[in-house]
């Protein structure tokens, strides 16, 4: 490779956690070239200016992506380091998501208070309180465990945590364990919870990498960051709430996983109190290779293909395309179980709590 760009400019949210996965991806790429400098530039985004309300009851699909969008679209930075589950289903018309790197545990993490020592989320007492602003979360908890209460917590991981230990209003929170992982702070998870209990977000624990879709000198930085395994998890799932319509803040709940050469997708679709359920599970068949060769010249006219807003020439874009296929498939299979209703009524009981 040519690397006729010796300085890279990289976009980053300001918060702990931000920093950490943004340096996660530094360090990746200076490894593959090490003739590069990586100069993170730091924003703060409406997410992290707007503390004191619920995510969903903002009334903003990019909360945490459209100031760093702004500067990317006006070339102050090069490339954009999200949190994936942060990202829209749909970005702007020339922006892509240029690489997904190895995917952190997606679950979520029950995080109780010290005076629960050794209690799982299924022997809490009733009456608990349960820290989380996530609808996904909530709706499913209630389901399994309506004698639990659930109330809203917001700030960085910091903030929730000085909240559950200094305030004496909760008794546990729900945190994705990514990001507790990463902060160091595996000792504070109390239990891991499954799939069974509770699905995950939509591409949670992975990072993506935004670029101009037709930057190819970017695509090809980042080309050697993607993780195929984990790309095609993303890219099933963000098809899948694409076509339900559903936002980052929807009572959509995924697991996905690959075995044996096979790509499965679980989803389930809630009203927001958890009274109703609708689920479905899907696999595909992957080709064996998950790769393929491809040529970054700069003159080829070639057109760059998005897989759910994801380019990655180097990924075998069969695979790319069936596990797209896969996510629009089981979301449609949803709508024909009922799915949609329930849907349009959590996004209007949303839009009512914001007025």
């Amino acid at each position: 490779m040519e690397e006729d760009q010796k300085v890279v400019r990289i976009g980053s949210r300001k918060s702990e956690l931000a920093m950490i996965q943004t340096n996660l991806v530094v360090e990746s790429l200076q490894k593959i070239h090490p003739n590069i400098e990586f100069k993170i530039v730091t924003m703060e985004t409406i997410g992290d200016r707007i503390q004191d309300k619920p995510l969903s009851s903002i009334g903003e699909s990019n909360l945490f992506t459209k100031e760093l969008e702004k500067a990317l679209a006006l070339n102050e930075v090069d490339m954009i380091v999200h949190s994936l589950k942060d990202m829209p289903t749909r970005l702007p018309t020339d922006m892509a998501i240029g690489a997904i790197s190895e995917r952190e545990d997606p679950h979520d993490a029950l995080v109780l208070h010290k005076k629960h020592t050794g209690v799982s989320i299924e022997t809490l007492p009733e009456g608990s309180v349960i820290g989380t602003s996530s609808v996904r979360r909530v709706a499913q908890l209630k389901r399994k465990f309506p004698h639990l209460v659930f109330k809203d917590v917001r700030g960085n991981l910091n903030t929730r945590l000085r909240k559950l230990d200094e305030d004496k209003v909760y008794d546990g929170l729900i945190l994705a364990v990514a990001g507790l992982l990463r902060m160091g702070w595996e000792h504070r998870i109390s239990q891991i919870l499954s799939p069974e209990i509770c699905k995950y977000s939509v591409s949670q624990g992975a990072l993506g990498v935004e670029i101009k879709t037709r930057n190819r000198h970017m695509q090809q930085v980042l080309s050697g960051l993607n993780h195929p395994q984990t790309l095609l998890r993303c890219v099933a799932e963000r098809a899948l709430l694409k076509t339900l319509e559903g936002g980052c803040s929807a009572p959509v709940a995924v697991h996905t996983e690959i075995n044996d050469g096979e790509l499965m997708l679980t989803a389930a679709v809630l009203s927001l109190d958890g009274s109703e359920l609708r689920e479905e599970k899907m696999t595909v068949k992957l080709p064996q290779d998950l790769t393929q060769e491809h040529s970054f010249d700069s003159e080829s006219n070639a057109e760059t293909q998005l897989y759910s807003s994801v380019v990655a020439p180097l990924i075998s874009q069969h695979a790319m395309q069936e596990a797209e296929a896969l996510g629009i498939r089981l979301a449609k299979a949803l709508f024909d179980k009922g799915a949609g209703p329930i849907l349009q009524a959590a996004k209007d009981e949303i839009a009512e709590r914001r007025k």
